[in-house]
C-alpha cells in the first residue's frame, strides 16, 4: 500500500527530516507543493487531487473543500500542532474524513515562550535591546515579575505548564475556563471567574481553545478591567483578543502593555495598527519553534497518517465519531 502525503506545513521543511525520511520509508509519496501554507480554501483545491493524506499547517479545510470532488481521495488531515479551528472537523467527521493534531507534545515549549515573552515585556528587554541595536543607550522602567498575580485564562495542559513556571517566580495563579469546571483549585491554579482574574492580575495569558465562546473574549471592557500596570500576553490563538481594543487600551494607557505571538490574521498585514501601538512586543508565531520540540511534533503528524494507511486509527483523533460512520475513507483492520 502506498499513499500520496501533501505536506503543506511550513515547519516541516526545516525539522520534519526524521518524518519525511519515516514517510518515505513506509512506501510514501511525499508531496510538496510550490508555496508552503497557510493555504486558503481555494488555493487548496488543486493541490488536493490524487492525495490521500494531508500533514498541514492551519489550511482552511472548509466543509466546501472537504466535499468536494478535489478532496474525493483524501483520507485523513494530520495537523502540525494543536488548533484546528481552521478545519471543520464535523464536516471531516461526515465525510469520512479523520482528523489528527499533536496535543502534548507542544505543552513545554510553548509555556517556555510564553513565560519569555511575559519576562521580555515586563522588564522592557525588547526595548533595551532596540535602543542598543540604534546606537543609543536608554534606561527603561519595567516592573517586577516575582511575587506578582498570573492570570491565566485556559487552564489546559498548556495553561497548567504556564503555572508550573510561574510558582518558580514565586507567583499567585489565578485560572478561568470558558467552559465550567468542577475543581476550585488544581495544580496551584486558583479557580476564579473572569471579573476577579482580570481585576486582581498583574499578568494575563491566554491559551484558551479558540471556540464560537471565547472568540473575542478578551475586548474594551475586559481591558479596561484590568490594572493599569498590568500585562496582556497571548502566545494562544489570535482571535481571542479584539486587535482593536487592545491599540486603544495601549494608546489610552489602560493596561501597562501587552506582548502578542499570534494573530487573527496571519501573517500579521504591514499596516496593521498593531505594529505601531507603544509599549508592544510582537513575534511572530514563534512559539512552537523550538528544533527538538519542532522535531517531535513533525514525528507524531507522520504517526498518524502512517497508523491510518496501516489500518488503525491513529492516537490523538480530534472527530473520533469519523469511526462509528459508513462514510469512514479508511478501512479499518478487523479485531
Amino acid at each position: 500500500m502506498s499513499w500520496k502525503v501533501l505536506i503543506t506545513a511550513r515547519t516541516f521543511n526545516e525539522v520534519g527530516g526524521l518524518a519525511h525520511e519515516k514517510l518515505k520509508n513506509a512506501g510514501c509519496e511525499v508531496i510538496v507543493p510550490d508555496r508552503f501554507g497557510p493555504h486558503t480554501a481555494a488555493d487548496l483545491l488543486p493541490l488536493l487531487p490524487g492525495v490521500d493524506a494531508v500533514l498541514c499547517s492551519p489550511d482552511q479545510y472548509s466543509e466546501a473543500v472537504l466535499n468536494s470532488p478535489e478532496a474525493a481521495t483524501l483520507k485523513i488531515i494530520s495537523r502540525w500542532g494543536v488548533g484546528y479551528d481552521s478545519i471543520d472537523h464535523a464536516a471531516a467527521a461526515q465525510a469520512g474524513v479523520v482528523v489528527a493534531f499533536t496535543p502534548g507534545v507542544l505543552n513545554e515549549t510553548v509555556a517556555d515562550y510564553t513565560f519569555a515573552l511575559l519576562l521580555s515585556v515586563a522588564r522592557r528587554v525588547h526595548a533595551g535591546h532596540h535602543g542598543m541595536a540604534s546606537g543609543e543607550w536608554n534606561l527603561f522602567w519595567g516592573h517586577d515579575v516575582h511575587g506578582k498575580t498570573l492570570g491565566i485564562i485556559g487552564c489546559g495542559r498548556i495553561g497548567q505548564a504556564v503555572a508550573r513556571r510561574a510558582s518558580g517566580f514565586g507567583q499567585r495563579v489565578l485560572g478561568y475556563d470558558v467552559t465550567p469546571v468542577p475543581e476550585t483549585s488544581v495544580n496551584g491554579i486558583e479557580r476564579v471567574g473572569l471579573e476577579q482574574l482580570l481585576a486582581e492580575s498583574d499578568f494575563v495569558t491566554l491559551h484558551a481553545a479558540l471556540s464560537p465562546e471565547s472568540r473575542g473574549m478578551i475586548g474594551e471592557k475586559e481591558l479596561r478591567s484590568m490594572k493599569p500596570n498590568a500585562y496582556l500576553i497571548n502566545a494562544g490563538r489570535g482571535a481571542l483578543l479584539d486587535e482593536s481594543a487592545l491599540v486603544r487600551a495601549l494608546k489610552e494607557g489602560w493596561i501597562a502593555g501587552a506582548a502578542l505571538d499570534t494573530y487573527s490574521k496571519e501573517p500579521l498585514p504591514v499596516d496593521h495598527p498593531l505594529r505601531s501601538a507603544p509599549n508592544i512586543l510582537l513575534t511572530p508565531h514563534l512559539a512552537s519553534f523550538a528544533r527538538e520540540t519542532g522535531e517531535r511534533v513533525s514525528l507524531t503528524a507522520a504517526e498518524s497518517i502512517l497508523e491510518l494507511m496501516h489500518g488503525r486509527k491513529p492516537q490523538f483523533v480530534v472527530n473520533p465519531t469519523v469511526f462509528d460512520t459508513s462514510a469512514l475513507r479508511a478501512p479499518l483492520n478487523q479485531g
